[in-house]
């Protein structure tokens, strides 16, 4: 008796909150955080990032105002991510950045108390420990329900590939934290890989070395810069160049120098033969049967980290599976995601088990 007047509560409640909230995907992402609201799309696109005073512990600012502060803060203030390699390295920073974009999304309504239910991508690789984290940290955000979505499963949802059916389909999404290689077939994944090794990787890899070529310090931002204006995996027919500034490790003082697109593919070439051996390897473990389909069918290049030119020629060289980027794949997650929430209960086999009841505790 009693658990039927549980349950029949939760229900009452549910639908009370469901008519005053609206149900959101979010692509908790390293680098980003996007958030798709069900029946409006796409509203949120900024930086995973949170500025922080360590002196009395409050929160100055989230976003992209936070982004702009990295690197030019003085001792007490921090700009810091949450999120490393995909997972919650601080809770209680993520959780108040959660509750920063659920408040922002129901702004409109004039919602005094949002209680959205809540889809979140994840990285496949994750542990149960891992997976609880943002879980909680999503219900303390104030969600009603939280379910959890794993990242190649909703690219691959994104770029509208039949997830359902029993065809192969192959999905390599290259984000800030991590890079997820994945096969999935009958609504499933067959074979997978869950990388340490992307956007950020790339971006140490070349402060790396403009350190050991030229003795010049760079920081994370400018090396990003670099990596967008002229970084590439395979040879251009036209020759670009970048002009850094830094610091020489030698003198002490201000240094300028013009980088070409041939040094930036040295300097990423460590960390994009990873991403190409791991791909290798998941082509190997994939039943024979499945691997007709995607040679027929291709690669599927989603996340930031793609839109590194050349990079699918080169995989396409390497692999000889043809391969084909998505159209915007740095969305690809987030606007999977909002698919899986426009009709919930059909998809609700692409999530990951079992959280339909976590999510109620």
């Amino acid at each position: 008796m009693t658990w039927t007047f549980k349950k029949l509560s939760r229900k009452i409640s549910g639908n009370l909150f469901g008519n005053l909230s609206k149900d959101i995907g979010i692509d908790l992402g390293t680098a980003n955080t996007l958030v798709y609201v069900k029946g409006k799309g796409i509203m949120i696109n900024e930086p995973s990032v949170v500025a922080l005073n360590k002196r009395t512990g409050q929160v100055l600012a989230i976003g992209k105002e936070a982004k702009r502060m990295v690197g030019k803060t003085p001792s007490h203030i921090v700009a810091t991510r949450p999120l490393v390699d995909g997972v919650v390295s601080d809770f209680e920073v993520t959780e108040q950045m959660l509750r920063y974009f659920i408040e922002k999304v129901h702004k409109e309504s004039f919602s005094l108390m949002p209680r959205p239910r809540v889809l979140i991508g994840i990285p496949s690789g994750i542990t149960e420990v891992e997976k609880k984290a943002v879980i909680d940290a999503a219900m303390n955000a104030g969600a009603r329900e939280a379910y959890l979505i794993e990242e190649p499963m909703a690219a691959a949802i994104g770029a509208r590939l039949p997830v359902i059916e029993a065809r192969g389909n192959m999905v390599v999404d290259i984000g800030g934290g991590t890079s997820e290689i994945a096969v999935i077939s009958l609504g499933g994944i067959v074979a997978a890989r869950s990388l340490r090794v992307a956007g950020d990787e790339m971006n140490e890899d070349i402060i790396r070395y403009c350190r050991d070529e030229f003795n010049l310090l760079v920081g994370e931002k400018t090396a990003e810069d670099i990596k967008i204006a002229i970084g590439s995996a395979y040879p251009q027919e036209e020759a670009l160049t970048y002009a850094i500034r830094g610091r020489d490790l030698v003198s002490g003082l201000p240094k300028e120098v013009i980088m070409t697109d041939e040094q930036v593919r040295e300097a990423l070439s460590r960390s994009i033969r990873i991403i190409i051996n791991n791909i290798k390897t998941v082509v190997e473990e994939t039943p024979p049967e499945l691997l007709s389909d995607i040679m027929q069918r291709g690669i599927i290049l989603a996340g930031g980290g793609s839109l590194i030119r050349g990079l699918d020629k080169l995989i396409a060289d390497q692999t000889e599976i043809p391969v084909r980027l998505m159209e915007d794949p740095l969305t690809a997650v987030v606007r999977g995601a909002g698919i899986v929430l426009e009709d919930i209960e059909l998809l609700s086999h692409v999530l990951v088990e079992d959280q339909g009841d976590k999510s109620y505790k």
